[in-house]
Formats: structure tokens, sequence, C-alpha cells
């Protein structure tokens, strides 16, 4: 797996900061939205060409990591 700022890129200049797939300005949430509301990764990438196949499956195994970290709990507890 690619270090973070590969794939990810948060810029006060780009959306205000809002993280986006590198190289592009589509923000990570969209992935994460098409997901949700039953839309297939294949289509995102259909609607989103800028963001290439590899950069989304990224994503979604560093959200699984994420997810999955024995430090969960210290993430969680910052954030709350």
């Amino acid at each position: 797996m690619s270090k973070i700022s590969h794939i990810i890129t948060i810029d006060p200049d780009i959306l205000g900061g809002t993280p986006v797939f590198k190289n592009t300005r589509v923000p990570v949430q969209s992935l994460f939205w098409h997901i949700e509301n039953g839309i297939s990764i294949d289509e995102f990438l259909s609607d989103f060409p800028s963001v290439s196949k590899e950069q989304a499956m990224e994503v979604m195994e560093l959200s699984g990591r994420i997810f999955n970290s024995p430090d969960l709990l210290h993430l969680y507890e910052s954030a709350a």
C-alpha cells in the first residue's frame, strides 16, 4: 500500500482543504457516498475518470485498515 500522501491531497487551496484524490479535485467522500448509495466502484470511476481504480482501491484498503486498527479507540476518543 502507498503512503496516504500518494493517494490523497489535503490542501486549503483545493476545495477548501477537503481531502481529494491526488492530482484531482474529486473529494474522497464522493467514493464513500457512491458506495453508501449502492453505486458500484466501477460506476464511481465512470463518473470521475480522473480517479484511477488503484487510487479508489487504496482508499478502500486504507479505510479498512483504520477500522481494523487496535489504535481505533484512540482515534475515536480524540474525535469524540
